[in-house]
């Protein structure tokens, strides 16, 4: 499991869930299976139903009578907490980062630290990969990806560069993408550089902030009043959206009051600010350095 992914904020997060052993909980993303585990160990004769839409994560499953597993994205939620006879539940969690797995394993293409196809689906089984993406998408449409997901100054100029270098020749890996970028590359900075963009490639391929928007809305419906929700994000983007959901119960401001003058709010926030890794946390596992940890409860 360790191997696979170490959890992040694993203490903090599954305090956050305010675990009754009798419980109906969730966790949208299975992954190692490290927040599922320590879940299990706080349940009696509750359940824990995990998502995960990836196949390689399936040797990291318990063998629990108490558990559950969905291989699914977690836009599912409430149909398959139906399916299973669940109406509602007492709390969710959601880490959204992507697996140390993911990023180490060449071949499924999420790191430009190796030479390797540019696949990036988090759904093997999916027909877009990031090479699809890269050789089919217009001018508007590479820029708006890079502009939004990658928060890119320089988008447009981005966008264009892959354009030109496909006339000539396909994208298909590593190589082929830094080469075409070659000319937009900052000095001293293509790492930060190429993370933003591969950032931008990833939520777009696999829908993302999308997908993280009918999660959440779901949970309006599925969490029981006093349930909690508790989402790890890892850059601004889904941060952002998780902070406004919690604060409005919706993805704008909203401005819905109540009989005598006050702001209706959805959820009550539990934490006073945002929850980061310690010091020490990031030092055994340096990919938790960005983690920001929200939690909620719904009235």
């Amino acid at each position: 499991m360790t191997d696979y992914h170490q959890p992040v904020l694993l203490k903090e997060s599954v305090h956050g869930l305010d675990i009754k052993p009798d419980g109906i909980y969730v966790d949208t993303t299975f992954g190692g299976g490290g927040h599922s585990r320590e879940i299990l160990s706080h349940l009696t004769t509750g359940k824990l139903i995990a998502f995960d839409q990836d196949k390689d994560v399936l040797p990291n499953l318990p063998d629990d009578e108490r558990f559950i597993f969905v291989q699914h994205n977690f836009r599912f939620l409430k149909n398959f907490l139906r399916y299973h006879g669940i109406e509602s539940i007492d709390g969710l969690l959601a880490d959204l980062g992507v697996s140390s797995h993911h990023f180490d394993t060449a071949q499924r293409g999420f790191s430009f630290r190796h030479d390797s196809a540019i696949d990036m689906r988090m759904n093997q089984d999916s027909g877009f990969s990031a090479v699809d993406l890269l050789n089919s998408y217009d001018l508007n449409h590479l820029t708006k990806v890079f502009r939004e997901y990658g928060e890119l100054s320089n988008a447009r100029r981005v966008a264009h560069c892959i354009i030109t270098y496909r006339e000539k020749d396909a994208i298909d890996n590593t190589r082929d993408l830094i080469e075409a970028l070659s000319s937009v590359l900052p000095r001293h900075a293509e790492h930060s550089f190429l993370a933003k963009v591969y950032q931008a490639i990833r939520i777009e391929v696999n829908h993302e902030m999308d997908y993280l928007r009918q999660m959440l809305e779901q949970t309006l419906q599925v969490l029981k009043p006093g349930g909690r929700l508790v989402v790890i994000s890892y850059h601004s983007l889904e941060d952002r959206i998780v902070k406004t959901f919690i604060k409005n119960g919706a993805f704008e401001e909203d401005t819905s009051f109540d009989l005598y003058g006050n702001k209706k709010s959805v959820f009550k926030s539990i934490t006073r600010k945002v929850i980061i890794p310690s010091e020490e946390e990031i030092k055994r596992n340096n990919r938790a350095r960005s983690a920001k940890l929200r939690i909620a409860e719904k009235n």
